[in-house]
Parts: structure tokens; sequence; C-alpha cells
């Protein structure tokens, strides 16, 4: 699933998804210059998934996460919870629209696996505010926060899966900033790919 066909060379760094899973949020966009290339933290490489219709784009970043190359996930949406950041560490199991239970025979709440106290300290030392919040919220990012989730198979090499919210009302510098950050923090947990998975 992962984009290869532009690499002259084997890349051994693990790849970190990154989705503003909202097709109008305009605060995350991983190009910063020219060149075309996606921003990626030190250790790592960012994937960009654009947003998109949550059932469809679940099924993209799952299968995503069914690559051994990749080995994080970062969702990206907006609060209007709060007037900081939001680190979302569950989701429940509920349909899109929060009226019934998503599927009968899944967890009741899935816990993100994203080092939630890293990614914190390191928003907070950067000087941006932010708090973590087991609440869900009633929109797109709570639904594939836990379809992603609970399709993740047990074992211990589990991707680091994480869903950070701005403020409804944040500037896209911020939001921007806020991203690096964070993924810079999931990255630094990743180790390089075995060499059979990096080719």
């Amino acid at each position: 699933m992962l984009d290869t066909a532009a690499e002259t060379a084997p890349d051994h760094r693990p790849a970190i998804v990154i989705c503003a899973y909202d097709a109008d949020e305009a605060g995350w966009d991983p190009v910063e210059d020219l060149s075309g290339e996606p921003w990626s933290p030190t250790g790592a490489r960012t994937v960009a998934v654009p947003g998109g219709e949550p059932d469809a784009l679940a099924e993209i970043l799952i299968a995503h996460l069914g690559d051994p190359r990749c080995r994080g996930l970062l969702l990206i949406g907006r609060t209007r919870r709060s007037t900081t950041f939001r680190l979302q560490i569950r989701a429940e199991n509920r349909s899109l629209d929060g009226v019934h239970r998503l599927t009968s025979v899944g967890p009741a709440i899935a816990r993100a696996t994203a080092p939630a106290a890293d990614i914190v300290r390191a928003l907070n030392e950067a000087g941006l505010s932010v708090d973590t919040s087991s609440d869900a919220e009633d929109d797109a990012g709570s639904y594939l926060l836990y379809r992603v989730l609970s399709s993740l198979p047990e074992g211990f090499d589990t991707p680091a899966v994480g869903l950070l919210r701005a403020p409804e009302n944040e500037p896209d510098a911020e939001v921007q900033r806020a991203v690096k950050v964070a993924a810079e923090a999931m990255a630094r947990h990743l180790a390089p790919l075995p060499r059979s998975r990096a080719s």
C-alpha cells in the first residue's frame, strides 16, 4: 500500500501515516516546499493520506497498517470541546452517527497505542497546550480511531495509532507545528525496519 515507486534506493525508515480525515481540513499540508516531497521526522518517513468518506477512509488506513513497513498512524482533526490541543486516548464502539454499536463482537472501548505521555510532553515543551481525553467525540475521528484500533492484530509488534485534535479555530500554522511535534515524538519510539521488511 505504501508508495515506493519513486524511491531509487531501499528506505529502511519505518513509515508513519498522517491523515487529516476531514476532506475540508486545510491545517495539515505535508508538502513544505516546491520539491513535492512530504515532510518527515528524523528516523521515519511520512505517508500522507487525504481525508474523505469515513468508511472508505477506514479501509485505506487499515490497509496501510497491514503493511509491515508502516509502524504508525496519526489522525488529525478538530475539537469543539476544548481551547487547547487534545490527544484522544480511546474510542468507543459506536456507529458513525453515534446511535448504536458499530459491531456486536468488538470491544466496547479501544485504547490508542501511540506514546501519549511522550506526545504530550513534546507538545508542552514546544509551547503548545494539550490535554489527553478519554471522551470520544461524535465525529469521523472517533469512528476512524475505533475502526483502525479494533482491526489491529493482537501482538507485541502493534503500530502506534493516535488521534490529535486541534481547537476549532486554531491557525493552520499552529496545527502544522503540533502535527510535526507529535509525529517526531512517535518516530522516537520506532526502530529501523529489518532489511527483509524494508526491501
